[in-house]
């Protein structure tokens, strides 16, 4: 069974994640969608916010199970049998730096491969950092993210 694995921040999780999320899963027969902890970051939600987000919004990608990790992704990939890390391209800046990721990731285990899907047209601008900023500002962010992650994002900057 080939298993990948997409990770990410997911804070929140937008359509152009779950974009790369559904084409991922019509490749291969099983994707991770797998929060990474990072204590370093200032996240708006908590993990165990995104996870509950993420399964909402894939609950009808059978295929797709969500799941957090902490450490090296190659360590949580040969846990979880992975030997595929998925991951979107926006832009030429974004290939610069998957490109450098890849390569470390490739060093760290010659077994991993790295499979890089072109982000759909429509959601090469998005990015949770802009979602972010354009709800802060109590803008529609309606077209950019699923329903239940748009009022989670109003009920979450409403108490900061």
């Amino acid at each position: 069974m080939a298993i990948a694995v997409c990770s990410g921040s997911f804070d929140p999780v937008t359509y152009g994640h779950l974009d790369i999320i559904s084409r991922g899963a019509k490749v291969f027969d099983k994707v991770i969608v797998a929060v990474l902890i990072n204590s370093k970051k200032n996240s708006l939600f908590s993990v165990e916010e995104r996870v509950e987000m993420l399964r909402q919004a894939t609950a009808d990608m059978s295929n797709v199970e969500i799941d957090s990790f902490d450490g090296l992704l190659i360590d949580y990939m040969n846990k979880r049998g992975a030997k595929v890390i998925i991951r979107g391209l926006r832009a030429v800046s974004d290939f610069e730096y998957e490109m450098q990721v890849a390569s470390i990731n490739k060093k760290l285990d010659d077994q991993i491969e790295t499979f890089f899907m072109m982000t759909n047209n429509q959601y090469s601008y998005l990015s949770s950092s802009i979602v972010k900023e354009v709800a802060r500002y109590k803008a529609s962010v309606a077209d950019l993210v699923p329903p239940a992650i748009e009022e989670a994002l109003k009920r979450k900057l409403a108490s900061e």
